[in-house]
């Protein structure tokens, strides 16, 4: 289970600061800081290497022109997610809303994308092949969740988030977190019977 990066509070306030007055280097270190962690949380969201660039990108500019709005209720890092959740959810919008259809599957073993941390290699090449497949399996029904649920169980489950982080990044309470993650993970379980 992954966790987003934690980072000096102290030192991220410093930063900020100094992004709101303009600087554009102090703002290029907090994208140095946070990209990695961010861009491989959006990938387990969207479930294509180069939409989650796109993805990433929209949410650094977002983050750049809105920093001075940045109250610092929450991390840095948790403000940033909010934003890369809104911009997913906005986009896989948009998507649908242009296809009849549209399937977007998760991806287990992309050349150049980020590690999605499939099970360990066994030495029995029998036992390999199931783990991808069982892997992959997970992948496609986590793309076929409803939107609200999907976020809520990627966060959770693959990223490692506690409730209150995740009411605070999806702007609801603790108690919908809950819930969709409950009606999440019990979809799951009918997907994957």
């Amino acid at each position: 289970m992954e966790r987003h990066p934690v980072k000096d509070a102290a030192d991220d306030a410093v930063l900020i600061q100094r992004s709101r007055k303009g600087d554009a280097d102090a703002f290029g270190d907090l994208v140095r800081r946070y990209q990695d962690a961010l861009f491989n949380g959006i990938y387990r969201m969207v479930g294509d290497y180069q939409d989650a660039a796109d993805v990433t990108q929209d949410v650094f500019l977002k983050a750049y022109r809105a920093v001075a709005d940045f109250r610092g209720n929450a991390s840095f890092y948790t403000w940033l997610y909010r934003i890369a959740v809104n911009t997913c959810i906005s986009r896989r919008r948009s998507l649908a809303a242009r296809k009849a259809h549209l399937h977007v599957p998760f991806a287990a073993e992309e050349a150049d994308g980020p590690d999605f941390d499939p099970p360990a290699a066994d030495p029995q090449p029998h036992k390999a092949a199931e783990n991808r497949e069982e892997c992959s399996r997970i992948e496609e029904a986590l793309g076929n969740l409803p939107e609200d649920y999907r976020v809520v169980v990627v966060l959770k489950d693959v990223e490692g988030y506690n409730y209150a982080e995740i009411a605070a990044m999806l702007d609801c309470s603790h108690g919908t977190v809950k819930s969709r993650l409950f009606r999440g993970r019990e979809i799951l379980r009918k997907m994957l019977a």
